[in-house]
């Protein structure tokens, strides 16, 4: 029989943190779970240095600020307790891929004060000015010699930082092995080839074509950036033979992915990893072919209403300790080293996180060139409507 009055865990309180936070329970179900306060003097006999710190609180940035970013990638705790902190009340919107993020700033009136953009597309929002540099005046935690240049270079342009970083991971897919007969997936061919098969409506792809696109560039052993018009027709041959097979088309799959709807899906490294702990016998799977690496930025956009409130938000998501707290929430690796050095070795030698160098070395960074190529644009569009 459970002792209801034997303190929760440290590992016991993360896990039920991680399904509050992916919506697998109510808010009401995690504080009946884990006791707040309980809770809270958990973590801090455990991980002291994790806890928000009250020298955040930051005079006359106003009441809220708008961050524009992709599914499942904070902790909502820090969230809280930035609110709780500076009084402004963050507003989380989410969307699915670059391009949209592109096309709603370029309209204007996005209302965003921060958003996350990838590496490939930082030269692009330059070009156009709809982000400003960097006043690093406000953000007193960011500390360029900290973080791994390959995985912050990409904010700077031509001698001006218009970004920092914020994670960085690689694009697989994940894998229910539960159905998979016993017969491992190690490819992207395994993945397009058994979509028509055994796992035929039960597999999704991203609502985005850099790497929808892109990982049926792999199949054929092309480059994921390819703009090559052959090889992109060899791509939407073979979209358009998977397509009433899929399951959806859509870059938020952990729901159905949980609920047993969805069986295989693209994903990022953080979902991988999240969906692997909650449930063992998801794989995240690297293809032998290639792929993406990737990663992701704070930036300001020039239209930004909240600008204090912005600058305010980013520099308490550099903060080391708190950093390390999305991490451990999300599980998408950091390039900064003052943030690894507060986190659990383990999770430092995780498999997911950190794949073995010869999968990495075949990995490609997404190029400029695909965000505004009208070919692979058209190319999503027509698999979408087919």
């Amino acid at each position: 029989m459970k002792d209801d009055n034997k303190p929760i865990t440290r590992k016991q309180f993360m896990k039920q943190l991680r399904r509050y936070e992916k919506g697998s329970i109510s808010r009401r179900q995690f504080l009946g779970v884990t006791g707040l306060g309980m809770a809270t003097t958990v973590m801090a006999a455990a991980v002291p240095s994790l806890l928000p710190r009250k020298a955040w609180a930051a005079p006359n940035i106003g009441d809220r600020v708008v961050l524009a970013t992709w599914p499942n990638y904070h902790e909502q705790a820090n969230i809280e307790a930035f609110t709780e902190a500076t009084g402004a009340h963050v507003q989380v919107n989410v969307f699915g891929s670059n391009e949209e993020m592109l096309a709603k700033l370029q309209a204007g009136g996005s209302g965003w004060d921060v958003f996350v953009p990838t590496n490939y597309t930082i030269t692009t929002y330059v070009g156009e000015d709809l982000i400003e540099p960097l006043d690093l005046s406000k953000l007193s935690n960011y500390d360029a010699s900290a973080f791994e240049p390959r995985f912050s270079d990409a904010g700077s342009v031509n001698g001006k930082l218009y970004a920092v970083p914020k994670n960085w991971g690689t694009t697989g897919f994940v894998v229910n092995n539960k159905h998979n007969k016993g017969a491992r997936m190690t490819s992207w061919k395994d993945f397009w080839d058994r979509t028509k098969t055994d796992y035929s409506g039960r597999t999704m792809v991203h609502d985005y074509q850099l790497t929808t696109i892109g990982n049926a560039l792999k199949y054929f052993g092309y480059s994921f950036n390819s703009v090559d018009p052959a090889e992109l027709a060899d791509a939407e041959k073979l979209l358009l033979e998977v397509k009433p097979h899929l399951f959806a088309i859509n870059s938020d799959y952990q729901p159905p992915l949980r609920n047993g709807d969805a069986w295989m899906s693209m994903c990022w490294t953080g979902d991988g990893k999240q969906l692997n702990t909650d449930i063992p016998t998801m794989e995240y799977v690297l293809g032998v072919e290639g792929g993406e690496i990737w990663s992701d930025y704070y930036a300001v956009p020039r239209s930004a209403e909240h600008r204090e409130a912005g600058y305010a938000l980013i520099n308490f998501l550099l903060d080391p300790a708190i950093n390390a707290r999305e991490v451990m929430a999300h599980g998408y690796p950091v390039a900064d080293s003052r943030t690894n050095a507060l986190l659990p070795k383990e999770l430092l030698e995780d498999p997911i996180l950190y794949p073995a160098q010869e999968l990495l070395d075949a990995l490609e960074f997404g190029a400029a060139a695909t965000l505004t190529d009208p070919n692979r644009a058209e190319l999503l569009a027509r698999f979408k409507s087919a």
